[in-house]
Formats: C-alpha cells, structure tokens, sequence
C-alpha cells in the first residue's frame, strides 16, 4: 500500500495525510495565535469601546436635550407669565390713562361752562350797563326837551340812579 494513493475503503486511514494535516493546521494555529488574533481581538476591542462611547455620548446628549427642554420650557413659561403680565399692565395703564382723561374732560367741560356762565353773566351786565346809559342819556334828553332846559351833572347822576335802581329792580 503507498502511502500516496487513495485507498479504495472510506474507513483506510492515511497517517502521513492525517499527520501532516494536524501540523499545518497546528502551525497555522499558532501563526493565527500570533500575528492574526491579536489583531482581530484589538478590532473587537476598539469596536466595543466605540460603540460604549457612542451610548455614553448618545445618553449626554439626551440628558443635555432634556435639560434643554426643561430650560425652554421654564424660559417659556416665564415668558408667557411676562407678556401676561405686560398685557394687564398695559390693560391698566390704559384704563387709567382713559379715566384720567375723562376726568380732565369733565374738569375742562366744567371749567368751560363757568367761563361761559362767567361771560354770559359780564356781556349780560355790560348789556344792562350800556342799556342803562342809553336809556339815561335817552332820558336827560327828554326831560331837558320837556323841561325847556340844561340839566347839571348832579341831576343827570340822580337820575340815572333812579333809572338804574327802577330798571334793577323790575329785571328781577
């Protein structure tokens, strides 16, 4: 039997075959131990250790998100109690502001209406004055005509007196 050949039996072992066989897979072993392994297990490393730093970066990242969020939030909230507060405010401001314009409306309408009873009541005295004077002139210049003479100042002043004092008298 050579060593060499194939055997016609499925169970005839070949011991040259099967020993050298178990050598290079012995040595290749080795060599994979030595050169190949080291490398493989450092890939591995480096990718669990990425993928570590990738979790740890993505639970930072959403606890940063988070406390943003919260931030927001709080920045809205205090952002929407200001404008409410502003609104109200302005609210107030302008229902004073119109209070105190209507206030000052009335106080000037007042103001006008004594100044208008003031100037009714003077341009109705000068009217009273100025008809008093005419109706006195009128007066000496009748009694002068029905007397046939001049009157003095002292009797022109009591009879305006007079007139006056009659005209006040029926006025009220």
């Amino acid at each position: 039997m050579n060593p060499f050949i194939a055997s016609d039996s499925p169970f005839d072992i070949n011991f040259l075959t099967l020993g050298t066989s178990i050598v290079v897979f012995i040595l290749f072993l080795l060599l994979a131990m030595k050169f190949v392994w080291p490398h493989l297990l450092k890939g591995l490393d480096d990718r669990d250790q990425k993928l570590r730093d990738d979790l740890d970066a993505a639970d930072e990242a959403r606890e940063q998100a988070k406390a943003a969020l919260a931030e927001y939030e709080q920045e809205l909230s205090s952002a929407r109690t200001e404008a409410g507060n502003m609104i109200a405010k302005a609210r107030s401001d302008a229902k004073t502001a119109a209070e105190e314009l209507r206030t000052n409306n009335v106080r000037e309408l007042a103001e006008l209406k004594i100044a208008a009873a003031n100037e009714i009541e003077s341009a109705k005295k000068a009217a009273i004055s100025e008809l008093h004077a005419e109706a006195s002139t009128l007066a000496v210049a009748i009694a002068s005509r029905v007397l046939g003479r001049e009157i003095n100042a002292t009797d022109q002043q009591t009879l305006v007196d007079e007139s006056l004092a009659e005209l006040t008298r029926i006025s009220k």
